[in-house]
């Protein structure tokens, strides 16, 4: 999606996308990927989600990276946390104990300036960009994390029914971007219950992506 698609999103709080608790699916399946408390977790398209409280309240650091500012300074503000906010040439970067986000487009990043990163959970980016740019987004992430493992969530229903986002992504394209850099595990595959946007019958997909 065009950029300016997110930022109208914000600035109108049609925000029907943010969840209001924590995914389960976060809480199920994250310790499969077997970190340890205070790694490093990459959080794409981070928005201002109530999972990264839950990283937070678990030991780990959150790196995210957000289109919207105005995301940002609500997470920051529902956290209770009061950043400091450094102006770079390459975008603003908000920073806190135990977590940092960084303002603008994801494909600016590199992975000198985001540093380290463990892991990587990502439940809201890739299911958000339209087909032709997921190849290049799951490249560009997997360069950024020097592969680091992964819990992924997406998917899966009949495009005909609904225009993205959030896109279906099938299993069969899930290991088109993954297969050759990771052992890719479903450790879930279930009906979404209500549907996608309360409406259009939808399978939840969640996999756990680690380095081959």
């Amino acid at each position: 999606m065009e950029a300016s698609f997110w930022h109208n999103k914000w600035e109108s709080n049609q925000i029907g996308f943010h969840e209001n608790s924590t995914n389960p699916g976060l809480v199920r399946h994250f310790d499969k990927l077997e970190l340890p408390s205070g790694s490093r977790i990459f959080v794409p398209l981070c928005g201002k989600t109530l999972d990264i409280h839950w990283l937070l309240s678990q030991g780990f650091k959150v790196v995210g990276a957000e289109l919207s500012e105005i995301a940002i300074k609500q997470l920051f503000e529902e956290l209770n946390i009061l950043p400091m906010v450094e102006d770079t040439e390459d975008g603003k970067v908000y920073t806190a104990q135990g977590i940092q986000v960084f303002v603008g487009d994801i494909f600016t990043l590199d992975s000198t300036r985001v540093g380290r990163i463990d892991g990587i959970y990502d439940r809201a980016a890739l299911v958000a960009l339209p087909e032709a740019v997921r190849m290049k987004y799951t490249a560009h992430l997997r360069g950024l994390s020097n592969t680091a493992p992964q819990l992924l969530i997406t998917f899966d229903y009949d495009p005909a029914t609904m225009d993205g986002p959030p896109f279906s992504v099938t299993k069969q394209e899930v290991e088109s971007h993954y297969a050759e850099y990771y052992s890719l595990n479903q450790v879930q595959n279930s009906e979404l219950e209500g549907g996608l946007k309360g409406w259009c019958p939808a399978r939840v997909n969640i996999w756990t992506l680690m380095p081959a």
